[in-house]
């Protein structure tokens, strides 16, 4: 099997070289897969390059591919995605997949930056402090969720209201607010970990419902998830899918 041109094209473009070292070892494998990501699925999309790869990023954060991430990182770059944005995904990985599973994110992005001549650390992008956190959170989830979500951090059960208010100021106002994505991005790349992830389609479909409300209609999210289908494989994103139909409903 050989390398389709256009593959082979998306491929100089994007990486200089076949990405994941595997074209030697194993040639056939290699151009197989290329074939579909690099050429069949790339020219079914209209993605731009730059959203193609930040929720190709967010996917192998949510399936734990730590290496292929890492040999992404450069096609990113040229795409457009800036190093604070790479950053800022992994980042804002802690809150939905948890630092066990980021850690090796945040050595490797690391490392792919600085192989590509970035130096570390970035600029902070925080824009919360202490006292204001919950309620810059809050009102985030306002923003992205609508106004039911006002005064969330104060509801529910007395015993697991700490969590509401954890959900209100970790993961919206520790992450959500800061600088390098906006809100569509981050809910783009929420959407990924979520379905890449798998066992966590009650949130997937509220997510999903969150980005067709602040503009990732739903042909962007099956875009979406069409991108990402080479790196998750078909049942997660046939889950994605439907989770999706149930959101637009």
């Amino acid at each position: 099997m050989e390398l389709s041109m256009s593959a082979k094209q998306y491929c100089e473009e994007h990486f200089a070289q076949v990405p994941f070292g595997l074209a030697q070892s194993d040639p056939e494998f290699s151009a197989l897969f290329s074939n579909f990501a690099f050429d069949e699925v790339v020219h079914e999309s209209k993605l731009d390059d730059k959203t193609r790869f930040l929720a190709v990023l967010a996917t192998l954060m949510g399936c734990q591919g730590v290496d292929a991430f890492c040999a992404m990182v450069p096609g990113a770059l040229k795409s457009g995605v800036t190093p604070v944005e790479i950053k800022e995904l992994v980042y804002q990985g802690a809150a939905y997949l948890g630092l066990g599973r980021v850690l090796p994110f945040l050595h490797g992005a690391n490392a792919a930056l600085e192989k590509q001549g970035v130096s570390l650390p970035l600029p902070e992008q925080g824009s919360t402090t202490p006292d204001t956190r919950i309620a810059a959170g809050n009102q985030a989830q306002v923003d992205i969720f609508g106004e039911g979500m006002r005064g969330f951090q104060d509801s529910g059960p007395e015993e697991s209201r700490h969590i509401n208010r954890w959900l209100a100021g970790n993961c919206f106002g520790d992450y959500y607010t800061r600088g390098g994505l906006d809100y569509r991005q981050r809910e783009l790349i929420t959407f990924c970990f979520l379905a890449a992830q798998g066992g966590c389609e009650p949130q997937l479909v509220s997510h999903a419902a969150a980005n067709l409300r602040i503009g990732n209609d739903k042909r962007f999210l099956i875009d979406v998830v069409s991108q990402c289908l080479p790196y998750i494989g078909y049942p997660r994103s046939l889950n994605a899918l439907r989770c999706i139909n149930e959101a637009a409903k």
